[in-house]
């Protein structure tokens, strides 16, 4: 098997087209599950994937573009994948996106370092970096509660070179452990989760897990049923980076522009309107600390949000909101070019700060009557002019009462837009980092606080454990 770096540059050695990008990323991947209190599988794997975009300029401001990826490990067939390529590209539509490549001497020094590291080996994990999570998790299979779980560790090695010269590195590691907690059967069935974000596994207390899990699962001994309504809640930092994501997502300068999103307004988007006197700053950056991600876009086909023109873009610190005020969109360069917006890449991590020192307990502490949701899934959207979403709650809704959690309470449907619980907080807490749980597959690194809603709308009664 050819390193990736000898492959990037014999792709390019072979390319006819006028430009052309090759991205090739070799992944080791390690994974352990457990369920009942006992070990089930573990494995580890290594994979290549890697793709070649060509392009063919009809003029100054007009080119075609096709990509075709492959995970092939054969250097003799490196030469059909260029080709194949090079046929996309001449069968397809002018590319709305099209701009002048970036080059070296266009990127300056920000692509100076990863050149210095640009032969390096990709990065490995394998199962021993669950050797400390496996030995702590035995010890809580010992007790009467009934564990199920997986954790899973990634490696990416990504190389990014261009016809233009630029050659970009870069190493990611992404980790999480989930582990569930069940108590009882039938109707008293009780189930709670927690989990964590991690980059190596040494920074796992799971001792600590399993006694919020513990916890968690007293608090299932008394039962209350409510029915559906508008309700006082508190969100964990899980919860609230899930509601903030899926507004990530949505944050797209082209959407709001053209009139079909929840950022547009009449002439215009939305960026500058205030949101709340909270002073809360969602943002993303690539140098946050233990959130690290890739500081360049590194892309094989334009979106919304991406586009192939832009590859070896650096990628900055972005406040989506600051201090309240809705600050910045997603811009591609062409589309900032387009509407005369800063240039803005998408982010690989989510934080929000700008809230007080209360931990999640002192908020409790601080309630008298509200609930507690500790899980939100199955997140779909409903109305993307207003980001209306739905979901449901999971794994552990609780009765606050006086300042305590009192009970177990059903689960619920709720009907809700992350912009409109921004403008209704009316308290948030420290943040910390956090694993979201039902966007946990797709994006891992983000750190948030707990935030109080007085009117959280729980539209139904859902049966769901």
């Amino acid at each position: 098997m050819l390193p990736a770096p000898e492959v990037v540059e014999l792709a390019l050695r072979l390319s006819r087209a006028d430009e052309a990008m090759v991205i090739v990323t070799d992944a080791h991947d390690a994974s352990l599950r457990w369920a009942g209190n006992s070990m089930t599988t573990n494995g580890s794997s290594v994979s290549r994937e890697w793709a070649v975009v060509s392009i063919f300029r009809d003029g100054p401001t007009v080119a075609r573009v096709g990509n075709v990826g492959s995970t092939s490990v054969d250097a003799d067939e490196i030469e059909a994948v260029v080709r194949a390529s090079e046929e996309a590209a001449r069968t397809a539509a002018p590319a709305k996106d099209a701009m002048a490549l970036l080059d070296p001497e266009s990127l300056g020094a920000d692509s100076l370092d990863w050149m210095l590291s640009w032969d390096g080996s990709p990065a490995t994990t394998d199962i021993t970096v669950f050797e400390g999570l496996a030995r702590d998790l035995a010890r809580g299979f010992d007790g009467a509660d009934r564990l199920y779980g997986f954790a899973h560790h990634q490696v990416h090695s990504s190389w990014l070179g261009t016809s233009a010269g630029v050659r970009r590195r870069w190493v990611q590691p992404t980790g999480s452990v989930e582990i569930n907690g069940k108590r009882g059967a039938g109707t008293d069935l009780a189930s709670a989760w927690v989990g964590a974000g991690t980059t190596d596994f040494a920074d796992i207390d799971t001792p600590a897990l399993l006694a919020e899990l513990s916890r968690r699962l007293d608090w299932s001994k008394r039962r209350v049923e409510l029915p559906a309504g508008r309700y006082e809640i508190l969100l964990p930092p899980s919860a609230v980076a899930d509601l903030m994501i899926y507004m990530a997502w949505s944050m797209e300068g082209r959407g709001a522009h053209e009139g079909h999103t929840a950022f547009s307004r009449p002439g215009g988007t939305r960026i500058g309107e205030r949101l709340t006197d909270i002073p809360l700053t969602l943002y993303s950056d690539p140098g946050a600390a233990g959130l690290e991600y890739r500081p360049f876009v590194a892309t094989t086909s334009s979106s919304e949000s991406l586009s192939v023109f832009d590859n070896g873009l650096t990628a900055q610190r972005a406040d989506w909101i600051r201090e309240g005020v809705i600050e910045s969109l997603v811009y591609p360069r062409a589309t900032a070019a387009e509407f005369g917006a800063p240039v803005t890449v998408p982010g690989g991590n989510l934080l929000m700060t700008g809230g007080s020192d209360a931990s999640l307990a002192e908020m409790i502490a601080g309630t008298e009557r509200g609930l507690l949701l500790t899980c939100l899934w199955y997140i779909r959207e409903v109305d993307p002019a207003s980001l209306l979403l739905t979901g449901l709650t999971r794994d552990g809704v609780y009765l606050v009462e006086n300042g305590e959690v009192t009970a177990a309470v059903n689960n619920f449907r709720f009907n809700e837009s992350p912009l409109d619980l921004l403008r209704r907080v009316t308290e948030a807490g420290r943040t910390e980092i956090t694993l979201p749980r039902e966007w946990k597959d797709w994006f891992t690194r983000t750190a948030m606080p707990a935030v109080r809603i007085p009117d959280f709308h729980m539209s139904s009664v859902s049966q769901a454990t």
